[in-house]
């Protein structure tokens, strides 16, 4: 844990398993972003309504052909399950990246906006048990034990 970025954001699924497993480089935000840097990616506690899963479910379609088929019905399949059960990583680290850019506009199919942070060098660690918080936090000082 050591070796770990200090400062973690916290972000809902499906989004945070996207940004690990389906090339998500963008991380929305409703306001401008200034720190630069190496982060923790937390996955929140909270479980969303379906909303967010089907909207991640319709970005994978539009960059459906960035991934073979069975690739395809893999994550797709992946998210839907996490939808239905307790199987998405919830309130945790569980992974790092590099925010290296805030945009107000991006090609990127994962930029909802209004803003969003683009990240770099992600990099999935195994699950860390830890209380999330709003905006960048030491997650270290809220490990659960």
């Amino acid at each position: 844990m050591d070796h770990l970025p200090d400062k973690a954001l916290s972000i809902r699924q499906p989004w945070a398993w996207a940004i690990i497993n389906a090339g998500k480089d963008v991380e929305n935000r409703s306001r401008r972003f200034p720190y630069r840097g190496s982060i923790c990616l937390h996955a929140s506690l909270y479980m969303p309504k379906g909303e967010d899963f089907d909207a991640c479910l319709s970005v994978l379609d539009e960059i459906h052909g960035n991934f073979s088929q069975a690739e395809m019905v893999r994550r797709q399949g992946r998210i839907a399950s996490m939808h239905h059960s307790d199987e998405a990583q919830r309130g945790g680290i569980i992974g790092t990246a590099e925010i290296v850019d805030c945009l107000d506009h991006s090609d990127s199919p994962w930029f909802f906006g209004p803003h969003g942070l683009v990240l770099r060098n992600v990099k999935p660690v195994p699950f860390i048990p830890v209380k999330g918080a709003l905006g960048l936090f030491n997650w270290k000082a809220k490990l659960l034990h």
